[in-house]
């Protein structure tokens, strides 16, 4: 791989209950990368939902290329999370103008479908500036999703709890019962179904 550039891959939502999953690519050259890191770029869990709104303009300006794909509830009832996650981010790098010699890929798994050369880093969106990139855009995308979906289902708090199973999410599920976008497959585990 050509070592001036860097491409990383995330995903989020993937223990979420409700909603798709997101996956992001991002396609940055170190120089561009060492001014995101300037700019605050880090782990995007680490980062408050205003500022990882003010870096998206600027990782989409300062990246070679990026790309954004998404996997559904129906897709993860279906085939699981993990394949599902794999779809996302199949989606994402396909965005890409062109094929990634090598992907950098946050966490443990191997990206299965992948048959291009890859690294897996644990904790990889803390130490790779193209990896916290990717997880920023793929969170932001899903969030923005997600609070447009909370005025299609009200009452379950989509705009705060992001789609995740918080006690208050648990509570509304008992109240209004489970819509479509909810992911049964998670749901049967905790009996909720």
């Amino acid at each position: 791989m050509n070592k001036v550039f860097e491409i990383g891959i995330d995903e989020v939502g993937r223990g979420a209950i409700f909603g798709p999953v997101f996956s992001a690519a991002v396609f940055i050259t170190k120089q561009n990368g060492l001014t995101l890191k300037k700019l605050g770029v880090m782990d995007s869990k680490k980062l408050t939902p205003k500022k990882r709104k003010f870096l998206v303009p600027h990782i989409i300006k300062l990246s070679s290329d990026y790309g954004v794909g998404q996997s559904s509830v129906r897709e993860i009832d279906k085939f699981g999370i993990r394949f599902a996650t794999e779809l996302s981010m199949l989606r994402a790098v396909k965005k890409l103008r062109d094929k990634p010699s090598e992907l950098l890929i946050d966490g443990p798994l191997l990206f299965r479908p992948w048959e291009g050369n890859q690294r897996n880093i644990v904790s990889g969106d803390a130490k790779f500036t193209s990896i916290a990139a990717a997880s920023i855009i793929a969170k932001v995308y899903r969030d923005i999703l997600m609070e447009r979906l909370e005025k299609k289902y009200p009452g379950y708090m989509i705009f705060k709890n992001k789609g995740y199973g918080t006690r208050e999410h648990f509570c509304s599920i008992k109240e209004n019962g489970i819509t479509n976008l909810h992911r049964k497959s998670f749901l049967t585990k905790s009996n909720l179904i």
